[in-house]
């Protein structure tokens, strides 16, 4: 299984011999030709090794001043990327890495918002989120694989005097008015629609 964490480098593998050299292609002007060149080793091991082909992505926030949740990104701007898995260099945000990192963000903020209403005092707390991804999904590797991931888990580490009851509805309420928590849990239709601007 391969870790990930926000600011860290990646390994494909730390299995010896299982290891892949991908040679660095300027992503910013990418053909199909390069693209297929660049995830063919890739995908070849994740034929050979499918477990490897299972990622877990994490994001961590801290609650701020105000009504806030710092995200530890690792990255000064946020710029989309394939993700280190799938052939990418590893320089940019992971959009997978990013929807981790919402759901981080929004349920902080929640957090805090309704420990200000319910006057249960926090002296800190952060909050985890790692996700589940198979990448032979989004690589078209294996029709029976999923595109997405196959579970997020959410943890709260509280520092805080508040009673297990009060703590009961803080977590509560939290999953209640996290935006991000109940799009995930209760998936939004979403309309695609595209528009030819030029041809």
């Amino acid at each position: 299984m391969v870790r990930s964490r926000p600011g860290q480098s990646y390994m494909l593998s730390d299995e010896p011999g299982l290891s892949v050299a991908i040679k660095p292609i300027n992503q910013h002007r990418m053909n199909a030709d390069q693209l297929k060149s660049l995830q063919a080793p890739v995908k070849e091991r994740y034929r050979k090794h499918p477990e490897a082909a299972l990622v877990t992505l994490r994001a961590e926030g801290r609650i701020g001043e105000g009504i806030t949740c710092k995200i530890e990104t690792g990255k000064a701007r946020v710029e989309a990327g394939l993700h280190p898995a799938t052939g990418g260099d590893g320089l940019s945000a992971c959009s997978a890495d990013m929807l981790l990192e919402a759901l981080v963000g929004c349920a902080g903020v929640t957090l805090r918002a309704v420990a200000t209403a319910l006057g249960i005092q926090l002296r800190g707390a952060t909050i985890q989120a790692e996700g589940d991804l198979d990448f032979r999904g989004t690589l078209g590797i294996s029709k029976d694989v999923p595109v997405g991931f196959r579970q997020i888990r959410l943890r709260f580490d509280l520092d805080t005097d508040a009673s297990e009851e009060q703590l009961a509805t803080l977590i509560r309420l939290t999953e209640r008015y996290c935006v991000v928590y109940q799009t995930l849990s209760q998936p939004a239709k979403i309309h695609v629609l595209h528009h030819v601007i030029s041809r």
